[in-house]
């Protein structure tokens, strides 16, 4: 097998072993342990990019349980039995401010007698929007714009949202009267629920100030607008929120795992910025042996200094075939960096696929690669390239999955 048909191999068992459906049907046992009350009924609300796959498996166990799903364009396909609402993503959007007000609807319809479960996964946060008191959603999406551009990790961003929200960091708590079972699909390194989906069904990364204090730090506050600065500056309510059932069913982790199980070796994380991040595994290639593979998960950082079109995976691939042209190896080899939700940054790709060739063909196709680098501009450069990974939605989202692959 060529090393990049072998690199694609890894990646799609990776994203085979995130199936979402699989993950819920992992986790109900332990969230039918808890149901209703006499009299009380299942309320289901589904968020996030593989909400809607959660909530089929769910509703198989739950038949005729009122359901809403809250999902990304490419992952909102009609659902027999559940109400589904498209929502914005990566940017906030007036669909996902509708379906904030329907989620918050909803909790509060619920009783002490009913069961509220949550199914929450990656790509949440833009997707309910919810902004706080004296924000309106045009705020909230000037805010997001100068997250994504800032170089915070999803941590970083998160803190920040949950203290600009109605619905982030436990609020889902605060507004349902009937207790919570939260099954979660993680896409963040480490698993951090809090961090999940800006963490809608636990306490809250850290406290408004620390949000205020960060926003300094990465040099947005001046660029903020006055709402949202006064929204951090407002205490926090200091009650203790109502316990819930936070149960992980599904990680990144588990689809690295699944890479490993295929015969690759792990490599290193995927995090931090970026070109550090190119540069820590490039620096392994020359010690690759023959038909080997390292297999790697995580998310990285990019600091937008452009205005171009792309994404932390195909900057990756990018910045990597760079140094590999800079830092030449005598063998064949690939390297492939792709989301597993099927698509990096704004556009439809879904990440790169890059090899000795590639900046070749990418110089061939009239592009400059570093010039496109300095513009965060990899997607026309890989697509010159024939280099783009297209995947569609693939209806699950557990991170970023890479490999390098020796021939």
């Amino acid at each position: 097998m060529q090393p990049a048909e072998r690199a694609m191999a890894l990646i799609r068992a990776g994203i085979a072993a995130a199936d979402p459906a699989s993950a819920v049907r992992r986790g109900m046992a332990q969230a039918l342990e808890s149901p209703p009350e006499a009299g009380g009924r299942w309320q289901i609300i589904a968020l996030g990019k593989a909400a809607r796959s959660m909530a089929e498996a769910a509703l198989a166990a739950l038949p005729g349980a009122e359901t809403l799903v809250v999902t990304n364009a490419g992952n909102d396909t009609p659902l027999t039995g559940a109400k589904v609402m498209r929502a914005g993503h990566p940017q906030p959007d007036d669909e996902g401010a509708a379906a904030a007000d329907e989620v918050e609807a909803r909790l509060r319809a619920v009783g002490a007698e009913d069961r509220v479960l949550a199914l929450i996964s990656g790509g949440g946060s833009a997707m309910l929007p919810a902004p706080a008191a004296g924000m309106t959603l045009a705020d909230k999406q000037a805010v997001n714009k100068l997250l994504l551009a800032s170089g915070a990790d999803i941590a970083q961003v998160n803190l920040i949202r949950q203290g600009l929200s109605r619905l982030k960091g436990g609020g889902w708590l605060r507004v349902s009267q009937a207790p919570v079972t939260a099954l979660i699909l993680s896409d963040v390194p480490g698993d951090d629920l809090r961090v999940i989906a800006s963490g809608p069904t636990v306490a809250p990364v850290g406290s408004r100030a620390q949000a205020a204090d960060l926003a300094r730090e990465l040099g947005i506050w001046d660029r903020m607008p006055d709402s949202a600065c006064k929204a951090l500056l407002t205490p926090e309510d200091r009650r203790a929120l109502p316990q819930a059932r936070n149960i992980l069913v599904g990680s990144n982790g588990i689809s690295v795992a699944a890479m490993l199980a295929q015969g690759a070796d792990a490599g290193p994380d995927l995090d931090g910025d970026v070109q550090d991040c190119a540069r820590r595994i490039w620096s392994l290639a020359r010690d690759l042996r023959p038909g080997q593979a390292l297999a790697m998960g995580g998310e990285t950082t990019v600091k937008l200094t452009g205005s171009g079109m792309g994404g932390r995976n195909q900057e990756l691939a990018l910045r990597l075939a760079m140094l590999a042209e800079a830092e030449p190896v005598d063998f064949d080899w690939a390297f492939a960096s792709v989301g597993s939700d099927g698509r990096d940054g704004p556009g439809d790709a879904a990440g790169g696929l890059v090899g000795p060739a590639t900046l070749a063909a990418i110089r061939a196709g009239g592009i400059d690669p570093a010039a496109a680098l300095a513009d965060n501009d990899s997607t026309p450069a890989l697509a010159a390239g024939d280099a783009l990974v297209m995947t569609g939605a693939t209806g699950t989202n557990v991170a970023d999955l890479a490999v390098l692959a020796r021939a």
